[in-house]
């Protein structure tokens, strides 16, 4: 389905015996003589429903790539109004930039054209799909082609029907075959020797014509709609009899059938796990080379240093909560793609490990375990050459002179806390030299690291390796808490070997939580004092990556207070003030602080914080239907509206904000016990459900809300409870009871349903954490 391929996503992906393999795509021509085949995030305009196993897939195109918005212009327009606020250069640029701007934009409103491609799958082998035009004299092409140029021939088979045959490309002797019919004579055909004649060909340039890829034309008036029938086989297909009316009812019911299956939610936080399934199913790749699915960290991009890295780990987890055989694969296309997480990024390792242990807690499949250790083991055993005094913390790792690169070791690039450490010459396995900074962040991953692996060496039966992880973990938590508390501030802070204090205060400092570093005490005053605190990180619009109060904030540029909507504008395809690791909002950043808010038991600022990231979430969802890289860290401005970053439009981590709210409903507990779960909120406003959320096995529904939360596993009623808001963790059912411990805010009536329709079995509880066996 669309997403199947790094840079081509308006189409269906067919695999056959022996990896024969085609597709079909839809391509939308615009009135500028150009045609959206490949690379067209700018070209999303909307996207959903679909349903996770495949059945049903729809996306909305347009040929406005919203590269000039019309607040883009309106930033132009402040800058010109208000010369006071912005340099002489700057007004003078605006000046001049304005008109031809402004005549691209409208030549591009009155050029645009939508259509809604729609993809329902009747089995393996067949699927059918519509093209909807939105708009008066709307072109399209209706292309089958190879996906990844293998060899192939495809070939015009009459006015509305293309063929196509492939070899296998695992199996040789294997031979597939592919045929497309429409319901409509097309107003075009033709076939081409290669893709890239078929482009050019599309448009009326020069191409070779040939076998390599075919295609029909359609010209649409508005609210028409073109059908069609694609079919694989291991024999010449016959040309498909359904007719348009048959295939468009068959639409509209696999349609009307999305949930099925697929997670989804309802209410004011948890209907974004509707969309964070839809947003996440576009990223979903099919690896070529390994003949298996993983997730994308962002569409346009290949198998590179980014999917090396941390953002794969995070995006591994989210796959978790939606599809376990896509996230299993994942994690296994990874090693396979690059041998391991790279080194450079030291956060790579830690979340890698991370993605393994969750894995293995929401699905119990060991054979994870068994494929990542020898290579994250490994990893952790380089980690100690960043220890530049010996003193058993780590330090940063040098990255250059270049101030916008120093955080890149743990992919936080520019963040200002890194700006003014010194290089320290070393000798190690790694090229870099160290610093003289002592990393906070560094160090709780390690810690996070050190854990995860203890927990792995258990599963596996490696007592000796368990124990030799769990003290490391220690040594690390007595270390930071007797050298990186900064009492006076109440905060962990970063630290120069000679004792002074790096001062930047970032959301770096409440890692400890998550990685199990802090200590009771330490951790409520970080989060009573400064998480929130809106002068530093709450607000409507959280968690900054830099404290609102501090000096660093939004200091990527200028600001031009009293210019509403624009204060933090700079100038035409700039980002803002805040950009980055400045000031803008990170999901994998409030990820890790939820899961620390999670793990040290803050369940009511955790509800809160996964309320306030859903919200800002859907802002760009619903807005744009985007799911960018990163948001603005204040409301009301207007140049991107939430969304700080439109080159990253489509970006897997973004869905980390939405995961907080599923998470908060029910979820794995990484720090608990494997054999169980959490549920519950004690802070989601209203009533919230999440239906079909795929755990050891299982599919479990759950409701919340102010008096009542009900779980219901595979369809069956499995624990009720009235009375007041709960959160219940390490929830293990069985068919004669059930093991958990509950935080209710008020006293509360459980009711626990055994497997196998056993007695529902009672319990009261008052308020606060109680261990219940029934």
């Amino acid at each position: 389905m669309p997403g199947f391929k790094e840079q081509e996503f308006n189409g269906a992906l067919f695999v056959g015996e022996g990896e024969t393999r085609f597709s079909v795509s839809v391509d939308l021509l615009t009135k500028d003589g150009k045609v959206i085949n490949e690379n067209m995030v700018p070209s999303i305009w909307r996207l959903g429903p679909i349903a996770t196993d495949g059945s049903y897939y729809e996306i909305e195109l347009s040929t406005d790539d919203r590269v000039i918005t019309k607040e883009r212009l309106g930033g132009l327009r402040a800058t010109i109004d208000h010369p006071e606020s912005w340099s002489a250069t700057d007004v003078a640029n605006a000046q001049a930039q304005l008109p031809g701007l402004q005549a691209k934009y409208d030549a591009m409103q009155a050029g645009k054209r939508n259509v809604v491609v729609r993809y329902a799958r009747v089995d393996d082998t067949e699927l059918v799909g519509s093209v909807t035009a939105l708009d008066d004299d709307t072109s399209v092409w209706l292309d089958a082609s190879a996906p990844w140029l293998e060899p192939s021939t495809y070939a015009v088979d009459g006015p509305s029907s293309l063929t196509g045959s492939s070899a296998g490309i695992r199996d040789a002797s294997r031979t597939g075959y592919f045929r497309v019919d429409t319901d409509a004579p097309s107003d075009a055909s033709a076939s081409w020797a290669t893709v890239k004649d078929m482009v050019a060909g599309m448009v009326g340039k020069p191409a070779a014509a040939g076998q390599g890829a075919a295609a029909l034309r359609y010209e649409l008036s508005r609210g028409e709609t073109v059908t069609f029938t694609a079919h694989l086989g291991d024999s010449p297909v016959p040309q498909a009899t359904r007719t348009k009316e048959e295939t468009l009812a068959f639409i509209a019911d696999a349609r009307a059938h999305v949930d099925d299956g697929s997670v989804h939610g309802s209410g004011e936080v948890g209907r974004a796990a509707t969309f964070m399934r839809d947003a996440m199913a576009l990223n979903a790749n099919y690896d070529e080379k390994y003949d298996r699915s993983f997730v994308m960290w962002g569409l346009g991009g290949g198998g590179d240093d980014i999917f090396k890295g941390w953002d794969s780990g995070w995006d591994g987890i989210t796959a978790g909560s939606l599809d376990p055989a896509l996230a299993l694969d994942h994690v296994r296309d990874f090693y396979d793609q690059n041998g391991g997480p790279r080194y450079d990024q030291l956060n790579a390792g830690p979340m890698h490990a991370y993605l393994a242990w969750r894995t293995y807690t929401r699905t119990g499949d060991k054979s994870i375990l068994e494929l990542v250790y020898p290579y994250l083991t490994s990893y952790i055993a380089r980690m100690p050459e960043f220890d530049t005094d010996k003193d058993g913390l780590l330090e940063s790792p040098w990255a250059g002179p270049r101030l916008g690169g120093r955080g890149n070791h743990l992919g936080l690039d520019d963040s200002p806390q890194y700006a003014n450490f010194q290089q320290v010459v070393t000798e190690g396995t790694d090229h870099r030299d160290n610093t003289n900074l002592t990393d906070v962040a560094l160090n709780s991953y390690y810690g996070l690291f050190a854990e995860n692996l203890s927990q792995m060496a258990t599963a596996l039966d490696k007592p000796d390796d368990a124990a030799r992880y769990a003290a490391l973990k220690e040594q690390l938590k007595t270390r930071m808490n007797a050298h990186l508390w900064n009492a006076d501030r109440g905060l962990y802070l970063n630290r120069y070997l000679d004792g002074s204090w790096e001062p930047t205060n970032t959301p770096t400092v409440f890692y400890p939580l998550f990685g199990g570093l802090a200590t009771p005490d330490r951790a409520k005053v970080l989060v009573e004092d400064h998480l929130l605190d809106p002068d530093e990180f709450w607000g409507e619009y959280a968690v900054p990556s830099v404290a609102r109060n501090d000096p660093a904030f939004c200091s990527a540029g200028d600001h031009h207070p009293g210019v509403t909507g624009y204060e933090y504008f700079q100038k035409h395809l700039e980002e803002d003030a805040c950009e980055e690791w400045k000031g803008a909002v990170w999901p994998p950043m409030n990820a890790t602080v939820y899961d620390g808010l999670k793990r040290y038991g803050f369940d009511k600022p955790a509800a809160d914080l996964a309320t306030k990231s859903t919200k800002l979430w859907l802002t760009t969802w619903e807005e744009l239907g985007w799911f960018p890289e990163y948001f603005d860290p204040e409301p009301g401005q207007v140049i991107n509206s939430a969304a700080t970053d439109t080159t990253w439009r489509t970006y897997s981590w973004s869905n980390l904000m939405p995961l907080m709210g599923t998470h908060e409903l029910i979820a794995d507990e990484p720090w608990g016990n494997p054999a169980g779960f959490r549920f519950g909120t004690l802070g989601l406003p209203g009533t919230n459900e999440v239906d079909g959320v795929p755990l050891h096995g299982h599919r479990y529904d759950v409701t919340a809300g102010p008096t009542a939360t009900v779980v219901h596993e595979d369809g069956l009623l499995a624990f009720n409870s009235t009375g007041g808001r709960v959160v219940v963790r390490d929830f293990v059912l069985t068919s004669s009871g059930a093991t958990f411990t509950i935080k209710a805010d008020r006293p509360t009536k459980v009711l626990v349903h055994p497997r196998g329709g056993g007695k529902p079995l009672a319990a009261s509880v008052p308020a606060g954490t109680t261990s219940v066996t029934l």
